[in-house]
């Protein structure tokens, strides 16, 4: 029997060393991964502690020395380096027994909390996160009755928290008229714990207060219990709805926790013990596995911010696909308004691309697409075409949801095509269109920067004497750079992707004297494929993204009138245009990990499916010169979403003794114009890099003499 317990001891042991090397996640996941180091501070019953964003000073004060101490890190956030330098201050004069030490966001003011007045000091320091250069300035909550235990700003400086251990212990949330400015300080609301279990009786002998960068996390510490509680917080900075995740025992390394701080990224921990010995006056760093996961990691798909970016990546593409049909629409519009005025003359259009994927298309598709027309590839860039372009500014706005923070949407495009009417009557035409999409995300700073390449075909296809069939095809190139901003840090990225997209629409006209009424009917449709990416800037935070594929799918159905009025100079025709649509898109989904432990998260139901009302006024100007001017204003407004796009657009039509040329090569646009006028040859030639902050461009002249 002794033999068979013994085999059967070992065999369960066996057992459980396999399930921790099976499952070590399961068992520690997202908690505190290891101690690091401990340092003396000197400092007797020292109880709050600060750093430098950059983590290269640490600053410490407590309820006996009455003085600041400063010290220097040579390796930013490694308490091992750190050093005490002769800065420090003695502050008995205003507070005898400071608990806590806060700085504004530049270190240009430094507030001081204490019991032994009530009150928090204000002084300001003429070298930023210098105390030797400390001034008093102010004294708040003097006679208060408040007995500050510790205290907090949010990362604008707009909101103070206050630990409070007056009868029963809360933590106390004001607002601030202005950042870091506490003349004006209003209370909003505060936390006592719930009715089944106060902050009294969950944190035992309060002594430090945190928050994470993003305010989603909340964290106390406690010398009775040895444990520091992580809270997790519905709305950044607001008690309003707050829950206990649990806690982490500091048992055996301190004996009465106090201050607490993080690293500007959260992947750094430190504590200082109170207990008034000479072996324990001291700070503790410890690895944390996840940024500000002392408990649980922070949950990317529960922060509006993070759900916000995500969403406006799949938003942004598909407004892509939108406004890059729109352009090529409103020419094709444009044509049908002006079918019995359209005068195409002889315009040298070329395209020309050193990328091997657009290069093949001028190679092959183009020629073929317009092949249809009965010319051949040797007259290709002889025959007839006309030329235009068409500038858009867009100006958007999205709320905030439960689930996602608003959004500022800024959209700017140039948009330049040629299209030609060939011996079938059908109008053919290419267009390239560079575009800008800046989208600021929350308050906090994150944004998105879109930039997007796309090459169009249309062609518009006469059903009848009004009737017409418009079609387009295209893709698109996507260049994103991304901004996560979780308060006093933030990630970068930069993401590539690709996009095919068309729109088939069908429209006809009836018309009454020089009154145009249009009913149409259209469908969007496209596909986009986000490449995968790393974030970077925020060891703690950096998350890892998987492979997103988009699909898009619209149908709107819609009106126009527009009415035609002639001058000496030309021809003005007013239009309207009114539609509806509705955005049918399948939803998408986003799976993701933090870098620095691998957890993984899934952003499901992607999807801003809307119905749509858009409403557009303009008018075309048409000279007898060959210039035609068009200008729209569109509003697209839906629950929650608005959108203003203004849009003009130029058509030059010039004799038969000008031409244009256009090229792309890499990045750079190239455009030319030669006209002979009277004997002398104009020649203007310029290049625009597109895709630079600081774009590189140019403009050449010369004139010179036929004879």
């Amino acid at each position: 029997m002794t033999f068979l317990k013994k085999n059967l001891i070992i065999k369960f042991l066996k057992t459980i060393c396999l399930i921790i090397l099976i499952f070590p996640n399961s068992i520690a996941f997202g908690e505190v991964s290891s101690f690091v180091d401990s340092k003396n501070v000197t400092q007797r019953i020292a109880h709050g502690i600060t750093f430098k964003p950059d983590g290269t000073k640490m600053f410490i004060v407590g309820k006996s020395q009455n003085k600041i101490f400063e010290f220097d890190l040579s390796t930013a956030f490694d308490i091992s380096t750190a050093t005490k330098n002769s800065n420090e201050y003695l502050h008995d004069s205003e507070e005898e027994d400071a608990t806590d030490i806060k700085f504004n966001s530049d270190g240009t003011k430094l507030f001081l909390a204490g019991t032994d007045d009530e009150e928090i000091n204000e002084y300001s320091l003429s070298t930023a996160y210098d105390v030797s250069t400390i001034v008093h300035q102010n004294t708040y909550f003097n006679g208060g009755g408040l007995e500050f235990v510790a205290i907090a700003f949010n990362t604008n400086g707009t909101k103070l928290f206050i630990y409070d251990q007056t009868d029963n212990d809360s933590i106390k949330q004001y607002s601030l008229g202005s950042p870091f400015d506490l003349s004006n300080a209003v209370l909003q609301k505060q936390y006592i714990g719930t009715s089944s279990k106060t902050l009294v009786a969950i944190n035992k002998d309060p002594q430090g207060l945190a928050f994470s960068s993003d305010g989603s996390k909340m964290y106390v510490t406690g010398a009775d219990t040895q444990k520091i509680k992580e809270f997790t917080l519905s709305t950044p900075f607001d008690l309003s709805n707050v829950t206990l995740e649990g806690g982490y025992s500091l048992s055996g390394q301190i004996e009465e926790p106090s201050g607490i701080a993080f690293s500007d990224d959260g992947s750094k921990l430190f504590v200082l013990d109170s207990k008034n010995t000479a072996s324990h006056r001291d700070v503790n760093e410890y690895n944390l596995s996840c940024g500000f996961g002392v408990k649980k990691c922070i949950d990317p798909t529960a922060n509006k911010d993070d759900v916000a970016s995500i969403e406006t990546q799949s938003e942004t593409t598909k407004k892509i696909i939108q406004h890059t049909t729109y352009p090529v629409i409103n020419r094709m519009e444009w044509l049908r308004r002006n079918s019995g005025r359209v005068n195409l003359t002889n315009q040298n259009i070329k395209f020309q691309f050193n990328n091997k994927i657009l290069n093949s298309l001028t190679d092959e598709l183009i020629p073929l697409y317009f092949s249809n027309d009965g010319n051949n590839e040797s007259n290709y860039q002889n025959s007839s075409w006309s030329f235009w372009s068409e500038g858009t500014i867009s100006i958007g706005s999205t709320g905030d949801t439960s689930q996602s923070s608003s959004k500022s949407i800024n959209t700017s495009a140039i948009t330049l095509g040629a299209d030609k009417k060939g011996d079938d009557n059908i109008m053919r035409g290419i267009a390239l269109r560079f575009g800008s999409d800046d989208v600021d995300v929350g308050d906090l700073g994150s944004a998105l920067d879109m930039s997007s390449f796309s090459l169009t075909f249309y062609k518009s296809k006469p059903r009848g004497e009004q009737r017409f069939t418009d079609h387009l095809v295209g893709l698109s190139f996507l260049n994103s750079d991304l901004i996560n901003n979780s308060g006093s840090t933030s990630t970068n990225g930069e993401r590539y992707g690709e996009q095919l997209y068309g729109s088939l629409s069908l429209r006809d006209t009836f018309s009454r004297n020089r009154l145009n009424f249009t009913p149409k009917l259209k469908i969007n449709y496209g596909i986009t494929h986000l490449a995968a990416y790393t974030e970077t800037g925020a060891t703690g935070l950096n998350l890892e993204y998987n492979d997103q594929y988009i699909g898009n799918f619209t149908s709107s159905l819609g009106t126009s009138l527009d009415n035609t009025y002639d001058f000496k100079i030309g021809s003005f025709i007013p239009y309207f245009d009114f539609e509806y649509f509705a955005d049918m898109s399948p939803s998408s989904e986003q799976k993701f990990s933090y870098t620095s432990n691998g957890e993984s998260f899934t952003l499901k139901n992607i999807n801003n499916a809307t119905h749509n009302i858009m409403g557009a006024i303009g008018f075309d100007f048409i000279s007898d010169n060959g210039l035609t001017l068009m200008t729209k204003y569109t509003r697209d407004q839906s629950q929650g979403n608005k959108n203003d796009s203004f849009n003009i657009a130029l058509d030059y039509r010039g004799s038969q003794r000008s031409s244009y040329a256009m090229s792309i090569q890499d990045t750079s646009a190239m455009f030319s114009h030669n006209k002979e006028l009277d004997n002398f040859k104009i020649d203007l030639d310029s290049h625009y890099n597109f895709l630079e902050d600081d774009p590189d461009y140019g403009v050449y002249l010369k004139i010179s003499n036929i004879n």
